[in-house]
């Protein structure tokens, strides 16, 4: 049986060197059958990036998008509609895989009720904070529970191979038909560095009745870069800090019942602002009222989102991409 055809999507905003060693470890894996997209959210490179790239194109083992905006949802998007592959592989600006890792990814669909393969991921920024010598089996049921499993799925430890809930952004799969069939799109209304789109979009994907399979063999390690990569503003800056709580409040409205919405409300009032395990925050008055006032204006943020979708769905990006001349269409590379 031939391999499927794997579409990888990587978004890339303000990054350079680890761009450039990202896309050469790609290039460097030995399955037999894949694309490589690469949406470029970022105006200007340096020299060395930009011939980088350039030469990669010429030689057809990248396809190459430029645009004028920085959207992490909206850039997944982007790359869907250009997408040739069955199966749709979303990737980080820097990474780092392993042989192996694009067969780990398309076995799992040999399985017709498997939609969606979450990887494992090792983030370097924390391997300090792993804890030695743990492994778990089975994740334990609050994973699989929407008001709190953010707080109990653990996909660094997790050595079985099972259902979950949702994917890590930097490495997640997906169906092609996820998206054709089941008309399903990243919501481009989730802001800043776009956290909580993904698990928005996995718990959208459960209502069409496919598994999320989670596959610790499909590893990649996610180097976590403080600059650049998926962020559309400073992290330090005082957006980023209301569209962080915007956006769990916003996924939590669009998809949870009252109760777990409350649930999760208070699981992350209590990690995030409180600064309580596990997220371990500074517990100075002066924080916790700061965060409290976030968490406030970002519910409210939230809720002025939602308003807004009577009259807009807030795929700006994707209504702009329908009405812009079409892109040349994007050679499979010979590897």
């Amino acid at each position: 049986m031939p391999s499927p055809l794997i579409s990888l999507i990587l978004p890339t905003y303000g990054r350079e060197d680890v761009l450039r060693e990202t896309i050469a470890n790609i290039l460097e894996q030995d399955y037999s059958s894949y694309e490589v997209l690469v949406i470029d959210q970022t105006l200007t490179h340096t020299p060395e990036t930009q011939s980088y790239l350039d030469a990669r194109v010429a030689q057809q083992q990248i396809c190459l998008f430029r645009v004028t905006w920085a959207s992490l949802p909206g850039a997944r998007n982007y790359g869907i509609r250009r997408a040739k592959g069955e199966i749709i592989l979303f990737l980080d600006d820097d990474v780092q895989l392993p042989q192996g890792f694009l067969a780990a990814h398309a076995r799992n669909y040999r399985e017709p009720q498997v939609g969606a393969v979450a990887g494992r991921v090792f983030d370097r920024m924390k391997l300090a904070d792993a804890i030695p010598g743990l492994q778990i089996e089975d994740l334990p049921p609050e994973a699989m529970d929407p008001g709190i499993a953010w707080y109990h799925v653990d996909l660094v430890h997790t050595i079985k191979p099972q259902q979950v809930i949702t994917a890590r952004g930097c490495n997640m799969s997906f169906r092609r038909e996820i998206f054709e069939q089941h008309g399903l799109w990243f919501d481009e209304r989730f802001q800043g560095s776009a956290v909580r789109e993904e698990s928005d979009f996995c718990l959208r994907i459960r209502r069409t009745g496919f598994k999320i399979w989670y596959d610790p063999e499909a590893h990649l390690v996610h180097l976590g870069e403080e600059t650049g990569g998926c962020h559309d503003i400073s992290t330090r800056s005082l957006q980023y800090q209301v569209t962080f709580y915007h956006n769990h409040f916003l996924m939590a409205l669009k998809n949870l019942t009252p109760f777990q919405i409350i649930r999760l409300a208070a699981k992350l009032f209590d990690c995030h602002v409180l600064g309580h395990p596990p997220c371990y925050k500074s517990g100075s008055p002066i924080k916790i009222l700061t965060r409290g006032i976030f968490y406030c204006v970002g519910f409210l943020s939230a809720v002025g989102t939602l308003i807004k979708s009577l009259w807009t769905d807030g795929q700006v990006y994707s209504h702009r991409d329908r009405l812009s001349p079409p892109n040349p269409s994007c050679p499979t590379p010979s590897l």
